[in-house]
């Protein structure tokens, strides 16, 4: 009798700084890896990328991960693939091929600012029924307006795209459906499962501007002759929808029960959990994507993050200053290590920027303030979700580059003061491989199968000692700027009375 050939599922991950392509079996184990990198050109609020960079980038890692594949398992078949990317980052492209026909406007570009007080004015109704309450500036509706003020000639034969459907798109060899995770931020009604028609004729936007949804896990096509020569997948390979980078991780991380978490440290700190119910945010902080089954995903994305490191510490020998920072817990100033101005959760602060309190005596106090004000700001943000009614009690899993760095990862259970998780595989692209996988079963069934944990963090019992002063200097020092809420800062220094000490 002979065997059934192995079966594969393939997850692509665009993020801001790589895209990286993972493919896996039915048990979670890696056959096949590849990345690339990417580049931004920014410049104040302006954060742009190239879409034909990322379709390049994308083949040549796809092409790679499969070869490795057909080596580590020969026969085996290609069961499906789905694409993430970073949420918010839209494009005009030719409404009849999917042709790019402007540069990819990234998720924190600033450039629509003026234009979301009509946006809001427009749909605040339907935002507050979503529970968000309101669209911020980086936004993909926002953006939209703005790309058809800026291109009045493109009107007629454009439409908008995210970034995973320049991906998906391509990869089937005609224009598809986009997902409902990434169409959030373009104004979709997750509820109804359509865009909102009204509010669109209110602001001037044809539907025609905007592509037909599909719900994350539907079958958007097969790969065409074109893509299967340029990544080396069979043609024929089913093309899933797939969602955010931000859901795609926490499909990853196997964080799907009611009051779980994943954190997403990469560029920046994305965090997402599960919830039975919607949840509403009156400060329009947090936004709730649909989850499986009829679960909702709220979280929310900072503008802190590792960013800051690849900025402030370019070239810098991170093991060294991983270990340099432990002589300073905590750092003698406080820093917020914004990666580009403007914040976005826990608190809505467009006019936000970093700072540091202090000079630092070398590298590894200024490090070391970097990593804990990334933490400290973590901490905040589970405060805000506790204060909206979001349920908080749950594991905890953290995922993204930034749980390369052992040193990083302690730090965050002792700031959170909560045992923290580390999968064997964090990273976004396999959430995208357990979707593709989830066409015959439920998704929570295939993450049992697929995601694997490697270990569990406990917090120093004598964290809260070290560290909650300085957090708490740290929320005054946000407060007084008057970025923060009313009632979070009251609120997250009463929760320093639970920390453990």
């Amino acid at each position: 009798m002979t065997a059934d050939p192995p079966e594969a599922w393939v997850g692509i991950d665009l993020g801001t700084q790589s895209v990286r392509t993972l493919v896996v079996d039915g048990r979670g184990t890696v056959l096949g890896a590849a990345g690339r990198k990417l580049t931004s050109r920014r410049d104040g609020n302006r954060h742009e990328q190239d879409p034909q960079d990322w379709w390049e980038a994308v083949t040549a890692a796809t092409a790679e991960a499969v070869r490795d594949t057909r080596r580590t398992a020969p026969g085996v078949t290609f069961g499906g693939v789905a694409v993430d990317a970073t949420s918010g980052t839209v494009l005009l492209v030719d409404r009849r091929d999917g042709t790019p026909l402007t540069p990819a406007l990234m998720y924190d570009d600033g450039r629509a600012a003026d234009l979301v007080d009509r946006v809001n004015e427009a749909g605040g109704a339907v935002w507050r029924r979503l529970g968000y309450q309101r669209m911020q500036r980086s936004w993909g509706l926002p953006k939209l307006l703005w790309l058809v003020a800026e291109h009045p000639d493109l009107v007629g034969r454009a439409r908008l795209a995210h970034q995973s459907d320049v991906i998906t798109e391509r990869l089937v060899g005609r224009p598809v459906a986009t997902d409902l995770s990434n169409a959030l931020k373009s104004g979709a009604d997750l509820v109804g499962g359509v865009w909102p028609s009204t509010v669109l004729d209110t602001l001037g936007a044809s539907e025609t501007l905007l592509p037909p949804l599909a719900r994350p896990g539907e079958r958007l096509g097969t790969v065409g002759a074109a893509a299967a020569t340029a990544t080396g997948l069979p043609e024929g390979t089913p093309v899933i929808a797939g969602m955010t980078d931000g859901c795609a991780a926490q499909l990853g991380a196997g964080a799907l029960e009611v009051g779980s978490w994943n954190s997403v440290l990469g560029t920046t700190l994305v965090v997402k959990g599960v919830a039975a119910e919607l949840v509403t945010d009156p400060t329009g902080a947090v936004y709730c994507h649909r989850g499986p089954g009829d679960t909702w995903l709220p979280g929310g994305a900072s503008s802190t993050g590792a960013g800051a490191i690849s900025r402030d510490f370019p070239d810098a020998d991170l093991d060294a200053l991983n270990r340099a920072a432990a002589a300073y817990e905590p750092a003698g100033m406080l820093t917020y290590p914004l990666v580009s101005s403007g914040e976005r959760f826990p608190f809505v602060a467009p006019e936000a920027t970093g700072f540091t309190t202090g000079p630092a005596r070398d590298d590894g106090e200024r490090f070391a303030a970097v990593l804990q004000g990334v933490a400290f700001l973590e901490r905040l943000g589970f405060d805000h979700l506790d204060r909206i009614g979001a349920p908080t009690d749950g594991a905890l899993v953290l995922t993204g580059g930034a749980t390369r760095s052992a040193y990083w990862n302690q730090l965050r259970a002792d700031v959170l003061g909560r045992p923290v998780t580390l999968p064997d595989t964090a990273e976004p692209a396999l959430g995208m491989a357990l979707l593709a996988a989830a066409q015959d079963r439920p998704v929570t069934e295939r993450a049992a199968d697929m995601v694997h944990v490697r270990t569990v963090l406990d917090p120093d019992p004598n964290a809260g000692e070290r560290y909650g002063e300085r957090f708490a200097d740290f929320v005054t020092a946000l407060d007084e700027r008057g970025w923060l809420p009313d009632g979070l800062a009251a609120h997250a220094r009463d929760r320093l009375r639970g920390w453990s000490a």
